[in-house]
């Protein structure tokens, strides 16, 4: 299958973004990064304390993603990030690294994401969060190469789809 070489897997908080980049990952033979691990500090506190990120937090954050992105580009390696990119403007960022990368967009209810987000330990992203991040959210436009994924019962399931979606791209 001829998939990009970088693929963001994005979405809100709780969709699922870790989970599918790390078996996409696996499946693709690529390098995988949460992004969620370059949040500085500042960040993780912030959102560990209820209190919503702005464009103004997210932009270093941004280009740390994006700085990985390109280390990978320039070693000629695939990668897959999970990452949220919830506005065209950070999706925007990360692209500057990588003007081929493509978005897997993974869309999922709120119901299913309330409950996920009320169930997960060990991660500073409280529940509070979601109507920030649902409201931030804009899907990638029609000019975007990305591919719009409701997940499915098995992360195999969801995978399958991203690819096939990809391959629809081509």
């Amino acid at each position: 299958m001829n998939t990009p070489k970088t693929l963001v897997v994005m979405g809100v908080s709780a969709s699922g973004k870790t989970t599918v980049s790390n078996v996409l990952g696996a499946e693709l033979d690529c390098r995988v990064l949460d992004a969620d691990d370059l949040h500085p500090p500042e960040n993780v506190e912030k959102m560990r304390e209820g209190i919503a990120l702005t464009d103004v937090d997210r932009l270093p954050w941004l280009k740390k993603v994006a700085a990985w992105i390109a280390d990978q580009k320039a070693a000629g390696v695939g990668a897959v990030v999970s990452c949220s990119a919830l506005k065209r403007r950070y999706r925007d960022v990360l692209r500057e690294a990588d003007p081929a990368l493509c978005f897997i967009w993974l869309d999922v209810d709120r119901q299913t994401l309330e409950a996920r987000l009320k169930h997960r330990r060990g991660h500073f992203m409280p529940a509070s969060l979601l109507d920030d991040q649902l409201a931030t959210l804009e899907p990638p436009d029609a000019d975007e190469c990305a591919v719009r994924v409701v997940p499915q019962d098995t992360v195999d399931a969801t995978v399958a789809d991203a690819l096939a979606g990809l391959a629809e791209l081509r």
